[in-house]
């Protein structure tokens, strides 16, 4: 996605928010590693820059950032070790953090500034430890943090603005207009991002492969669901769905792929491989080994399904359409993958090793969009709100929500606990007050009372959280009678249960799967 934007990743898990932050402004940017952004400012000229934050200390960091700055008209703006570039570079002191700061924080205007929109004392993100200690020629401070701590700097005479909270982090209170305040009146940029641009942008990408068959790992969730939708709508029946059930489902996934067979015109074929799915994870217990075990097992059912289909149609697949959204690849992989900085959260079998193995090319119309705007690409495109605001299911399914050993039983106990809580949601009209919901098995065993006997049986976990992206998340605060119910009804219901907790982690420091 090409921008006059340029956001230099240095490899933080927050960079994409970044991306996002700017289009809610209405402007368009693009993520660059340091390298592509030195080469290519040997022949472009971006209208901003953007040099983001990173796990990293600038005192082993010994890269030349000079091309950055060379010249004096281009906006820059530096977030967290971004600002610390900044004031090194510029000749400030940047002095090694003995305790740092990390979370909410409280930041301060310093007097005689000011921001449109934006109070003298606000809440924002923290994540660092290393700081900028004395000002860097012709910079003055503009926020400091309730440590007494330099937090905001701007050069007096160019356009450049150093930020060392994440103005770009959901928990920033007014990080929207802190942001807002750099793009318009500090780079006086104009807008050139709208839901309009967002649709205009996905079909241009679909446009490239009309007149090739193209084939979809289908899932039944928003993102699958809106990238076949939206490929249908340009090259017609030429797109093909294959849904793997691997067992890992819960009920109102299969319901729902049954409803979508009925109600939309895609070509959707089931295939159930779950006794293959069972086998392989049969000795599984470690999280990322669960991961790729589906991973590759998908990649083996997928592969011999399509062959199998080309061969009695006559066909020839070209191209492999998956819903890899922003969120997918930042806690994937590296985007640095010229000796990447960031640091792999976790794998995810949706982003890699299928097309390679089968020759396909790769189109991923959403790959540069959020959650939330691939939603409002689905009510663009006439779907159901129902199927659009499903809430998410990661690629493993229950493999990743039975913590530890997989079995039939555990499986069970997750989905029919799943499923309780679903129609509890659905009865106390709260499916729409959380972002995602969900139940985990947890390895453990607790004592209880059932009827006039001892218990001693497992522990389900409810996890609740409210997110706009999937990057960060908050708990969802439900009524306790609401909570009490789905409880009462897990421990009497799902055989095997004595025990239901509510996980009250935040993300970070959690991330919103327990595995």
């Amino acid at each position: 996605m090409k921008s006059s934007i340029w956001i230099v990743d240095f490899g933080s898990q927050y960079t994409q928010l970044i991306t996002r932050k700017f289009r809610e402004l209405g402007f368009t940017s693009e993520i660059m590693t340091v390298e592509d952004g030195v080469e290519r400012l040997k022949t472009e000229k971006p209208k901003a820059i953007v040099l983001s934050g990173g796990p990293q200390s600038v005192f082993e960091d010994t890269t030349d950032y000079s091309p950055f700055f060379l010249d004096q008209k281009l906006p820059v703006l530096g977030i967290c070790y971004g600002m610390q570039i900044l004031g090194q570079f510029f000749g400030g002191r940047v002095e090694k953090g003995i305790q740092g700061e990390y979370g909410l924080a409280k930041l301060k205007t310093v007097k005689g500034f000011l921001i449109p929109g934006c109070p003298q004392e606000t809440d924002v993100w923290m994540s660092h430890s290393d700081h900028v200690s004395v000002l860097p020629n012709n910079f003055k401070q503009i926020f400091e943090s309730e440590n007494g701590l330099v937090a905001g700097i701007k050069h007096e005479l160019r356009p450049i603005l150093g930020l060392q909270f994440h103005p770009e982090v959901h928990h920033t209170v007014h990080g929207r207009d802190i942001l807002s305040f750099f793009l318009q009146n500090v780079a006086g940029l104009t807008s050139d991002w709208s839901s309009k641009t967002m649709m205009e942008s996905c079909l241009e990408e679909v446009q490239k492969v009309k007149g090739s068959k193209v084939l979809c790992a289908f899932s039944g969730g928003v993102d699958s669901l809106v990238a076949a939708t939206l490929v249908e709508k340009v090259i017609g029946k030429d797109i093909y769905c294959f849904f793997v059930n691997n067992g890992l489902l819960r009920p109102q996934d299969l319901h729902t792929i049954e409803m979508l067979k009925k109600k939309t015109t895609l070509n959707i074929e089931i295939i159930d491989a779950t006794e293959l799915f069972l086998e392989a994870l049969k000795n599984d217990q470690d999280p990322e080994h669960k991961r790729k075990t589906i991973g590759k097992t998908f990649i083996e059912v997928f592969e011999a399904k399509v062959h199998e289909f080309e061969k009695n149609h006559g066909i020839k697949f070209e191209y492999l359409l998956q819903g890899t959204l922003y969120p997918d690849v930042i806690e994937s992989i590296s985007p640095h993958k010229k000796g990447g900085k960031s640091v792999t959260i976790k794998s995810h079998h949706n982003v890699g090793g299928l097309p390679e193995r089968m020759k396909l090319k790769l189109l991923e119309p959403l790959r540069f969009l959020f959650k939330d705007e691939v939603r409002a690409i689905g009510l663009q495109l006439g779907l159901e709100r129902d199927w659009v605001f499903r809430h998410p299911f990661p690629g493993p399914g229950i493999g990743v929500r039975v913590l530890g050993q997989l079995s039939r039983d555990s499986i069970r106990k997750v989905q029919e606990s799943d499923q309780i809580l679903f129609e509890e949601l659905k009865q106390h009209n709260l499916y729409d007050s959380t972002w995602q919901a969900f139940t985990v098995l947890l390895p453990v065993k607790t004592v209880g009372v059932k009827g006039d006997g001892r218990a001693y049986e497992e522990v389900i976990a409810l996890r609740m959280v409210n997110s706009q992206d999937g990057m960060t998340a908050s708990v969802t605060e439900l009524p306790w009678s609401f909570l009490n119910r789905v409880s009462s009804r897990i421990c009497n219901e799902v055989k095997g249960i004595t025990r239901v907790v509510y996980d009250i982690t935040s993300k970070p420091p959690g991330t919103i799967e327990w595995e």
